[in-house]
């Protein structure tokens, strides 16, 4: 299976923040922008993966601005990282200032989706190989999540959790 590029899953969802998707106080509802990522994120996985794809964890999410009524919102997804059969997938989303167009970082996330045949089992997918520095970061830093939250899990001794360890055993 040849590798991929985190460019080659890029998906870019815009669209406007309509009235009724605000909250009480005109900012979009929390729970419509997890639904968008999910959406941005999901295509992403099933670029990389050419396979159906489920949606296995939210792992991050933080709602760092409010997204008014009337914004221009984006959602970039890319794969940030493949594993087996699941992959991660980073998730940046912008607002666009209704006046000078100006976009600023609103909010990120991070998901995993897990690539699955047509009977419901998981199935492997192709590597990412990260070009730019951004995507290296992000690649690097997939496996300290994964190991951490297998640890936490239960499912992996921390002895075992190599990236972790040279985090703080520097």
């Amino acid at each position: 299976m040849e590798p991929k590029t985190p460019a080659q899953s890029r998906t870019i969802l815009t669209d406007l923040v309509l009235p009724s998707e605000t909250n009480p106080l005109n900012n979009l509802f929390g729970g419509e922008l997890l639904a968008r990522m999910d959406r941005a994120a999901s295509i992403a996985a099933r670029r990389h993966s050419r396979r159906i794809v489920v949606t296995a964890s939210v792992n991050h999410v933080a709602f760092n601005r409010a997204v008014p009524v009337g914004s221009v919102v984006t959602v970039d997804a890319a794969v940030s990282r493949a594993f087996s059969s699941s992959m991660e997938i980073f998730i940046d989303v912008w607002i666009e200032d209704r006046y000078s167009g100006e976009r600023t970082k609103a909010n990120e996330a991070i998901y995993t989706f897990v690539a699955v045949d047509d009977t419901g089992k998981p199935t492997k997918v192709p590597e990412i190989r990260p070009e730019t520095d951004l995507e290296k970061e992000r690649y690097a830093a997939a496996l300290r999540r994964k190991q951490l939250s297998l640890v936490l899990a239960g499912k992996m001794d921390p002895s075992q959790a190599t990236e972790l360890k040279a985090l703080f055993m520097g």
